[in-house]
């Protein structure tokens, strides 16, 4: 995310209602946009095609297979997302502006022949028994957005947030468009309009990188090199993915908690709904976030390391230290905060809510816990963020692989004890992994100086 803060300052220093209005809204659809229209998309294309002549069953089949879709392809790219931001954004501060375009091609023919190999395999072992034209168009959805997935990173990496949110409202509404028109076609329509809206914006971001970033090369795979990138944010990269869904896979494939849906593909509609609607109330702290962070922590951060690299005095350095303890610890409060105003509202107006929306009250209470984890979401993320400004990647790597073991054995403990405890397994293992990294990032700022002189 580093560099959205420029934009973020400029409004801010309007000193205005106004301009902080205009630089938390700005910072929510930069955070949360892209996967907000996407799943809203979705919704839309259910509802309505619920409106007309499609089954319930018809519409489940087509949600739960683009769910699967975006699960597994965020954990097959993310052992690339990373590596190929840094790699990105390296380049970029070296001046080797030429470079980028490339590396980008490379990256796109690699995700583009792992995610087929992968899903073609797969796909002819365990779809045997379904429609050819079904499993034609899965092949090709999780390509497309395994593609979308490396673009994406790639746009965030090189700061053109406009243009990745602008991309995802285009191609999205085309998806809307596309998968209605073609609904007479049945679940095959469906997926087909999918298709072609994520087309969209698969081209709409590779024209942005040709017209950002000409070069007289057109694909290299220099990113790959020894030296060019890190191992750990491989690692950081499949973890981070892996404990975000371990959870929810977990409740697809138990047998009391979930229901076969087409194919291998099953779903939890117990855990499902209220999940979905508990990472709904992130998007006011993914806001905060950014405009914390990106704004005060960088600023602090940025006048830290001036201060070493320009020769500043020891009580320079100290002083600067101190500011950007305090700007972490109250960028992290602020965040806290907001979501837990956030929470509490949600939780006031849950009853109406599920029941505008016809859902069984008897959710509430998984609602009411992942309402919490969504939050503890956040701050974590945050956290790891303000790790990687630190370069603590290997810190980062622990703690991720300490979200995954703990979610995995937490949440398997609830379906163990039973319905009552739902939930609380992601919820637990969040508040672990928190703390614990609370407790590192403050050890880790006390002996800054020490890292920052003696271990370069």
């Amino acid at each position: 995310m580093a560099g959205i803060g420029f934009e973020l300052r400029r409004l801010l220093r309007r000193d205005s209602l106004l301009g902080t209005l205009q630089a938390y809204t700005y910072a929510g659809i930069i955070a949360s946009g892209p996967w907000v229209l996407s799943i809203v998309a979705v919704l839309l294309i259910g509802l309505l095609s619920l409106a007309g002549a499609h089954s319930k069953f018809i519409v489940t089949q087509f949600q739960v297979t683009i769910t699967y879709i975006i699960a597994f392809s965020l954990m097959l790219t993310g052992a690339l997302q990373l590596v190929f931001t840094r790699y990105t954004a390296d380049r970029l501060f070296e001046k080797q502006d030429s470079v980028v375009l490339p590396n980008f091609n490379g990256a796109l023919l690699l995700t583009t022949g792992v995610s087929g190999a992968i899903s073609i395999g797969v796909v002819a072992l365990a779809f045997a028994g379904t429609d050819p034209l079904y499993r034609m168009l899965v092949v090709s959805s999780f390509v497309i957005v395994s593609d979308i997935w490396i673009g994406t990173i790639f746009l965030a990496g090189a700061k053109r947030y406009k243009a990745i949110v602008a991309l995802f409202a285009l191609g999205y509404g085309i998806t809307v468009f596309c998968a209605l028109a073609l609904e007479h076609l049945g679940l095959a329509g469906l997926l087909g309009g999918f298709i072609a809206g994520q087309a969209v914006i698969l081209f709409g971001l590779i024209l942005v990188v040709f017209h950002q970033y000409p070069s007289n090369r057109l694909v290299d795979f220099d990113f790959m090199r020894k030296g060019r990138f890190y191992p750990s944010l491989i690692g950081v990269g499949l973890l981070y993915n892996l404990s975000l869904w371990i959870d929810k896979l977990m409740f697809w494939f138990y047998g009391p908690t979930s229901q076969a849906i087409i194919g291998p593909l099953r779903a939890s509609m117990i855990y499902d709904i209220p999940v979905f609607m508990g990472y709904l109330s992130i998007i006011p702290g993914m806001a905060v976030y950014l405009i914390k962070v990106e704004t005060d922590f960088v600023q602090c951060h940025e006048g830290f390391y001036n201060a070493v690299r320009l020769g500043g005095s020891l009580r320079q350095i100290e002083t600067s230290r101190m500011k950007m303890i305090a700007s972490a610890r109250s960028s992290i409060l602020q965040i806290i905060k907001i979501q837990s105003i956030t929470a509490l509202l949600v939780f006031a107006m849950a009853p109406a809510i599920v029941d505008s929306l016809g859902i069984s009250r008897l959710y509430l209470p998984l609602l009411f816990v992942n309402l919490v984890s969504a939050g503890l979401q956040v701050v974590f993320l945050a956290t790891i963020n303000v790790f990687f400004y630190l370069d603590q990647r290997i810190v980062v790597l622990a703690l991720t692989a300490l979200f995954v073991l703990s979610n995995g054995l937490f949440t398997l403990a609830t379906l163990i004890v039973g319905p009552l405890y739902y939930g609380y397994g992601f919820a637990s293992a969040l508040l672990l992994t928190v703390m614990i990294s609370f407790y590192l990032l403050s050890r880790k700022f006390e002996s800054l100086e020490y890292h920052t002189f003696m271990l370069q």
